[in-house]
C-alpha cells in the first residue's frame, strides 16, 4: 500500500511534513499543480497562466485584499501585510516582497491565494466561481484561505496521474480529506471518504465520513482498509 501526501502546501512546505511522517513517493503540492518526488523533481506541473493570473490579482488588489503568487517555489507578496506573515507562519516558508506581481511572477504561477477573514472568502467564494468557471479552480483550503489554481489543476487530476503512472487502478484508490480543495479527489478516489465536520461539499462527495483527529477516525480508516 502506497501513502501520498495530497496538499495545497508549496512544496517547501510540504516537504518537512512528508519527511516527519516517513513517506517516500511522490508529493502532490500546490493544490494538484504540481506533483514532484522528494527531491525535487517535477512530474506534473499545471499552472496558472501569467495573464489570467493577473486578473484574480487586480480583482483582489481593488479589493484591498492580500493576495500572494508564487515562482520557483518562492512565496510572492506586492506588499508587506500581516496576513502573508500568518501565511508564511503556517507554510513554513520566508515572504518575499516584490513591489510588482505583474513583473515578479514568471510565465506561470502553481497557485494564488487570497487571505482574508472567513466570513469575506465565504462571501467571496461564489462570486470568483463564477467570473472565472471553466478558466480556474477555486476552493477553500482553510477557512481564512482562498485558493485558486489553473482548470487543469485540482487533486483529483493529479491522483488520476499517479494512479496511472503507478498502475493502480482508480477502484483500489482512497481518498481522505476535510476541505473544499479535497472535494475533487475524495468524489475520484474508488473510496472517499471526508471528515466529519467537513463542509457539506466535501461531504457529499464522500462515500463515508470518519471522525476527526482524536476522535479514532484514523483507527477506524485503518480497520477499513485492512478489512478491504
Amino acid at each position: 500500500m502506497e501513502v501520498i501526501a495530497c496538499t495545497g502546501r508549496p512544496f517547501p512546505g510540504a516537504l518537512p511534513w512528508v519527511h516527519r511522517l516517513g513517506l517516500e513517493g511522490p508529493i502532490v503540492c500546490y493544490q494538484g499543480a504540481q506533483v514532484r518526488l522528494p527531491s525535487g523533481e517535477m512530474l506534473l506541473d499545471h499552472g496558472i497562466a501569467h495573464g489570467l493570473a493577473m486578473e484574480v490579482i487586480r480583482y483582489a488588489q481593488e479589493l484591498d485584499l492580500h493576495i500572494q503568487a508564487y515562482r520557483d517555489d518562492q512565496l510572492l507578496v506586492a506588499r508587506d501585510r500581516p496576513e502573508a506573515h500568518e501565511y508564511a507562519g503556517h507554510a513554513g516558508m520566508e515572504i518575499h516582497v516584490v513591489g510588482d506581481l505583474d513583473a515578479a511572477m514568471g510565465p506561470t504561477t502553481p497557485k494564488l491565494v487570497i487571505v482574508a477573514q472567513s466570513a469575506t472568502l465565504e462571501e467571496l467564494l461564489p462570486d470568483v466561481r463564477r467570473r472565472w468557471a471553466g478558466r480556474l479552480n477555486a476552493a477553500t483550503s482553510m477557512p481564512t484561505y482562498l485558493e485558486f489554481t489553473s482548470v487543469e489543476s485540482d487533486k483529483a487530476t493529479a491522483l488520476a496521474f499517479l494512479c496511472s503512472r503507478m498502475g493502480v487502478a482508480q477502484a483500489e484508490s482512497v481518498a481522505v480529506g476535510d476541505g473544499r480543495n479535497d472535494a475533487s479527489m475524495i468524489a475520484w478516489a474508488g473510496l472517499g471518504i471526508a471528515i466529519e465536520g467537513s463542509p457539506s461539499e466535501v461531504q457529499a462527495a464522500a462515500d463515508r465520513t470518519i471522525p476527526g483527529p482524536g476522535k479514532g477516525g484514523i483507527k477506524q480508516l485503518a480497520d477499513l482498509l485492512v478489512r478491504s
